[in-house]
């Protein structure tokens, strides 16, 4: 990602736009250009500076930490 596509992401509209599957508040994940819902345990991607809010197009964020995780819970 380039510091362009970061800087077009609006600031006002990541603070009204809210987790479609829990309603809560959504954390910003500049680095990654990522909205995380913890509650839903998802992250939407953050696309061209528009987030794409669809649930199926989220990661969930057990993906987040890899598979060097899984090795240390054992799976």
């Amino acid at each position: 990602m380039t510091e362009d596509t970061i800087s077009e992401t609006d600031p006002k509209l990541l603070e009204i736009l809210v987790c479609p599957l829990t309603k809560t508040q959504l954390e910003y994940d500049r680095e990654a250009q990522e909205l995380i819902s913890r509650a839903a345990g998802l992250a939407y991607p953050i696309r061209d500076g528009i987030p794409v809010m669809l649930p199926e197009e989220a990661r969930k964020l057990d993906d987040e930490a890899g598979p060097e995780s899984k090795e240390r819970r054992g799976e």
